[in-house]
């Protein structure tokens, strides 16, 4: 059943404040983005706008997740590194997105703080993606079966968020070339070095 009243008025102002943050926090990135400039933003009160979102970084947790979204829309139709090197590729033209996540990922190891929940999730949903692209690809024979899914998932995630922090102190960083050239090394691993 369709949303409707006021109800659905609600959710159309939270969709509408998300896809302005989003825009607003990739253009001006964490620390230059404040309560009141989202607030602006979208022409509300900065007590308006937190009674859609109970504080900035709940906020801005909510901004990760609809970028999230937007991704998996966008590379729905690629299959292993390549999901990993076209998202790090978009993300050089985001840098305020790029440090967002830096920034809140780190902050986010206390429990208590409103995306440690997203982190934990994200990690542990990505770590079983990439374990279960090595696993096809092994029993495909394309990457030796020698490697431990486990841990190259592991190894690969921390190799894409290591490469983003580079990537902030040096923007001539092209971090999407280096996984590319991590997979092709694990594909020759197992002498076909073609895609898996």
């Amino acid at each position: 059943m369709p949303a409707r009243g006021a109800y659905r008025k609600g959710v159309e102002k939270r969709e509408e404040i998300l896809s302005l943050a989003l825009d607003v926090v990739a253009r001006e990135g964490y620390r230059g983005t404040t309560v009141r400039d989202l607030a602006d933003a979208v022409g509300l009160s900065q007590a308006g706008l937190l009674h859609y979102f109970d504080s900035k970084d709940e906020l801005l947790t909510a901004v990760l997740r609809r970028r999230d979204e937007l991704d998996a829309e966008s590379e729905r139709d690629l299959t292993g590194a390549d999901v990993l090197v076209h998202a790090l590729r978009r993300n050089a033209t985001v840098p305020g997105l790029v440090t967002l996540y830096a920034q809140l990922s780190v902050e986010a190891a206390d429990a208590d703080h409103p995306a440690h929940g997203y982190f934990r999730d994200r990690f542990t949903q990505l770590r079983a993606w990439i374990a279960e692209v090595v696993r096809t690809g092994q029993e495909a024979g394309t990457i030796a079966s020698t490697l431990d899914p486990d841990k190259a998932a592991t190894i690969a995630l921390a190799l894409a968020d290591g490469l983003q922090v580079q990537w902030l102190y040096n923007r001539d960083l092209d971090m999407a070339e280096h996984v590319e050239h991590l997979w092709q090394t694990v594909l020759a691993s197992a002498g076909t070095g073609g895609p898996a």
